[in-house]
């Protein structure tokens, strides 16, 4: 009995501590969670980097600090190096309703690369990347700059969690089985 609470112990153990493990790094960039779609082939990718920072990290949407920022779209797409591409950084959430803070002409890019470089302030942005074809292709990035982002926080530390429930209660469960605690009084007797 034992035995077999061990061996299922490790069984769950391994089987949430598999579903903890994520990365941006060294994925495809269709599984890349800073790409987005319209379709099969049109997508984009947006990188941003900090060097007054960190020089070598790379973001995506969690920015952990103010400050200059450079942020790099890769067209993926061929057609879209063909159409004039352009981009809005905004404070808060609506392009229509919020102070936009960094924009860029639309124009041809065909090396596929966009760079706007801009200061952002603490707080929420969207950045907005337009395409004037028919119909016009737009996508949307949110970005958190040196905030907390408690969903994330919540969900890297469930599992830990669920782990840390799950051995006390095996642990309680096996202190009060038969064997355990004859095996116990057979120690003291001694």
């Amino acid at each position: 009995m034992i035995r077999q609470i061990i061996k299922s112990t490790i069984i769950v153990v391994a089987a949430l501590y598999c579903g903890i493990a994520g990365a941006h790094g060294k994925v495809s960039m269709k599984d890349d969670t800073c790409t987005r779609r319209l379709d099969d082939s049109s997508m984009v990718h947006l990188s941003a980097y900090q060097h007054q920072h960190e020089s070598n990290d790379e973001y995506c949407t969690e920015i952990p600090r103010e400050g200059d920022t450079l942020l790099v779209i890769d067209l993926a797409d061929q057609a879209l190096r063909d159409i004039p591409m352009d981009i809005r950084i905004v404070r808060g959430t609506s392009a229509v309703d919020d102070e936009t803070v960094a924009y860029m002409l639309p124009n041809y890019h065909p090396d596929g690369v966009m760079r706007v470089e801009t200061n952002l302030d603490k707080g929420l942005y969207t950045v907005l990347i337009t395409g004037e074809a028919i119909p016009p292709v737009r996508y949307e990035y949110p970005l958190r700059v040196q905030m907390i982002n408690y969903a994330y926080i919540f969900r890297a530390a469930i599992g830990s969690l669920a782990i840390l429930l799950l051995f006390t209660l095996l642990s309680y469960k096996l202190m009060k089985s038969q064997q355990v605690q004859n095996w116990w009084a057979s120690r003291h007797l001694r």
